[in-house]
């Protein structure tokens, strides 16, 4: 038995299913998880010694790779001063400066510490801003586990196959309304259904949790404009784009600007921190500002101000950074896509700058019902093949895959190879 397995042995009679999150239990590929001990650049090494590339990176917030000197001198510059104050400090009021001016949406900003808080959180700021009770989310799309969002959830939710969890009650169910992504007329139905009730519309702008899936032309305008038209909160959980596709996040990219925001992953820089922030008139009416409570013993974590600071400075001041990894991320959807097609399986692969998707079905997928039509055995096998060929890869089909500035020339090709041999060993009539 090797120590991962060793471990994730003891784990199960310890924690739920042996892992602290759902997707990480490998239970749509099948096996056992691989448990980690270090990691340095683009590569992972597990706890019984084998090194792998990393396509994950975290889920997102290791844009610069694994343990970049700039995030690690910061946290080091932190760390003599003590973990928690519970008390403001000079990094928070920093860090809220480089967000407003970063993120085209930020007017004001709040600290928390995760994404799922984040989330949370606006939903219930944009329900004291308007009075409404009612939101509106986009089948697929997954905003962390608060109960309003475990409906049609995309992620880990979908992959196990309950997006209607136990334990959330029916009447939150009854305020959570579900359209398709990318179906403007649904949205627009929804809202004559439920005329002057819905508080707010989420949604990921990009999303990552049915796999990568983009906006279609004119989609997130066309979100603007209904909201605009009938007082609805339009809120951009960009915990996983903001940052990566572009400075500002998917708002910069697409032009289309949301009237609340959410951040995580890349803020935090590999430690746990999210935000919520917006329009000045919402955000006021945050306590204790405004009547809409919200608190956190560890928001504003100096140890985690330490670590965003560090990394948002560094993209801020390195924009060139984007170019790189967007010429990466294209070399290897293209690459994949190229295989694919040489192999005689026609796969779409989806990709929206530094993240993409290998969906194994040749039809384009644009929501969530064209998701589902993926190859799902064939993904399980294709994935442990890769893993074999020390490529470590999101374990479900319904996950994107994020690029890091430490992916070189070099491996990328060690990708597209392993991607070639993995496909022929997931596809044995391909070969």
């Amino acid at each position: 038995m090797t120590t991962s397995e060793n471990l994730f042995a003891r784990a199960q009679e310890l924690i739920p299913g042996g892992v602290n999150s759902p997707v990480r239990a490998f239970r749509a590929v099948g096996g056992a998880p691989i448990f980690m001990q270090s990691a340095q650049g683009a590569w992972l090494t597990d706890v019984d010694g084998n090194q792998y590339v990393d396509f994950i990176n975290s889920w997102g917030p290791m844009i610069l790779g694994h343990a970049p000197a700039v995030v690690l001198d910061a946290v080091r510059a932190a760390l003599p001063d003590s973990l928690s104050f519970g008390a403001p400090t000079r990094r928070e009021v920093e860090l809220a400066e480089l967000l407003i001016e970063m993120v085209p949406s930020v007017e004001k900003v709040r600290l928390v510490n995760s994404g799922t808080e984040a989330t949370m959180s606006a939903v219930r700021v944009a329900r004291g801003y308007t009075g409404r009770d009612k939101i509106l989310k986009f089948e697929g799309c997954y905003h962390g586990h608060g109960d309003s969002f475990l409906i049609a959830a995309g992620s880990g939710a979908l992959t196990l196959g309950a997006p209607d969890s136990p334990g959330v009650p029916q009447g939150v169910a009854q305020d959570t309304l579900t359209v398709p992504y990318n179906d403007l007329a649904a949205v627009e139905a929804a809202i004559a259904a439920n005329p002057g009730q819905i508080a707010t519309i989420i949604i990921e702008p990009v999303v990552g949790n049915m796999g990568l899936v983009a906006p279609a032309p004119g989609f997130l305008a066309g979100l603007r404009g209904l909201c605009t038209q009938h007082g609805i909160v339009l809120l951009f959980d960009e915990v996983m784009t903001g940052f990566r596709l572009a400075p500002g996040g998917a708002q910069e990219r697409f032009g289309v600007v949301p009237d609340l925001t959410t951040l995580g992953k890349i803020i935090g820089g590999g430690l746990p921190v999210g935000a919520y922030g917006g329009r000045a008139d919402i955000m006021n009416q945050v306590a204790p500002a405004g009547k809409v409570y919200q608190a956190g013993t560890l928001s504003g974590n100096p140890l985690a101000t330490a670590a965003g600071l560090a990394q948002l400075r560094y993209l801020h001041e390195h924009p060139e950074v984007y170019a790189q990894l967007e010429a990466t991320s294209t070399r290897l959807a293209d690459g994949t896509r190229q295989i694919a097609q040489e192999l005689g399986l026609n796969y779409t692969v989806n990709q929206v700058g530094s993240m993409f998707s290998l969906f194994f079905t040749p039809e384009p997928v644009t929501n969530l019902e064209d998701a589902k039509k993926a190859d799902l055995p064939a993904f399980g096998r294709y994935f442990h093949a890769m893993l074999r060929r020390g490529i470590y890869l999101a374990p479900s089909q319904f996950e994107a895959l994020f690029v890091s500035t430490a992916i070189t020339d070099e491996l990328v090709e060690k990708y597209l190879r392993a991607c070639r041999e993995s496909l022929v060993e997931a596809h044995p009539a391909s070969s």
